[in-house]
């Protein structure tokens, strides 16, 4: 699962960020309402968690503008603004839940995982490739019935490949799908390491998937 944070407390944003990813989700941290405009023009995201009070604008407004643009990606307002008529305001603007400060870490990851897996059952159950099912709300995946062992980072380049089926997706979207912003360290490169491994899991299987030199991969049936 992959969230964008727009929060400007960066003490508050760097906790939350931290024990996501302990969690196994990748966050990225927008102190403003015109980086998170940047971070979400090059990048999607499963659930953006919004502020209302930030430096150069409302998060309610926001709000309304990305949903007036149709944009449906599930959204918890996250704010020390308690009251009902708040919390009425925030779900009439089109947020799909909301979290009061101070918050228990618990709570909010629970609140997030229930949102992702209510847009994965709206959009689709499974996604099928000749015998490989994948079920998007868990990212699980089974190959003739039998249930594939996959690590999360596994799991998070199937699913960008699955979803795209048939067409072929340059390393760095790839890269961008499975690594935050912030983890600099580890290399582009690092994606043929997970692909080799996924192609270990479809041996003796139709599935496959196949290598562009200079444009990417893309994941198929032979034949």
């Amino acid at each position: 699962m992959r969230v964008l944070m727009i929060e400007d407390a960066e003490d508050l944003a760097e906790g939350v960020i931290r024990q996501l990813a302990r969690s196994g989700m990748v966050c990225d941290l927008a102190p403003t309402i015109e980086a998170a405009r940047d971070y979400r023009a090059v990048q999607d995201y499963d659930a953006l968690i919004v502020d209302i009070n930030l430096p150069d604008g409302s998060g309610l407004g926001y709000l309304r503008d990305i949903r007036q643009g149709g944009n449906r990606t599930p959204v918890l307002m996250l704010t020390a603004l308690a009251d009902v008529d708040d919390r009425v305001t925030a779900l009439d603007a089109g947020a799909d839940d909301y979290l009061s400060k101070p918050f228990d870490q618990r709570e909010l990851e629970a609140r997030l995982r229930a949102l992702v897996r209510r847009e994965a059952d709206r959009k689709s159950q499974q996604i099928t490739l000749g015998p490989l099912v994948y079920a998007p709300n868990d990212r699980s995946a089974t190959l003739d019935g039998k249930r594939l062992d996959l690590t999360r980072r596994e799991a998070a380049l199937l699913d960008a490949l699955i979803r795209h089926q048939g067409q072929y997706l340059s390393k760095a979207r790839l890269y961008d799908s499975l690594y935050g912003f912030d983890d600099a360290d580890v290399g582009v490169n690092a994606i043929e390491l997970y692909i080799a491994r996924l192609r270990k899991k479809f041996a003796d299987s139709p599935v496959s998937i196949a290598t562009q030199r200079g444009v990417g991969y893309r994941i198929g049936l032979d034949g």
